[in-house]
């Protein structure tokens, strides 16, 4: 179980990045949102930050999705997203 969990994790960044890419929203537009830079945004995305509970619910509320989609992140939860090149 631990090994599923981890992958898990190490899986969010990249999931936050294809929801966002989904809703089509910019880093810029997310980051501005969570008063960071896009830098630091794009961080996040990339798995360079560590991300926090609470940074994980602000993204999941900007993005309009529940915090479990982030974290599990299944393409037809999303409609489209199998036609959205990611």
């Amino acid at each position: 179980m631990k090994e599923r969990f981890e992958i898990n994790v190490r899986d969010i960044p990249g999931n936050i990045k294809k929801v966002r890419k989904i809703k089509a929203l910019t880093q810029d537009y997310l980051a501005s949102q969570l008063h960071i830079s896009q830098n630091a945004y794009s961080k996040i995305e990339l798995g360079h930050s560590k991300l926090t509970v609470e940074r994980l619910y602000q993204i999941s509320v900007i993005l309009d999705v529940q915090m479990n989609q982030l974290i599990n992140f299944r393409a037809t939860d999303f409609g489209r997203a199998q036609l959205v090149q990611i």
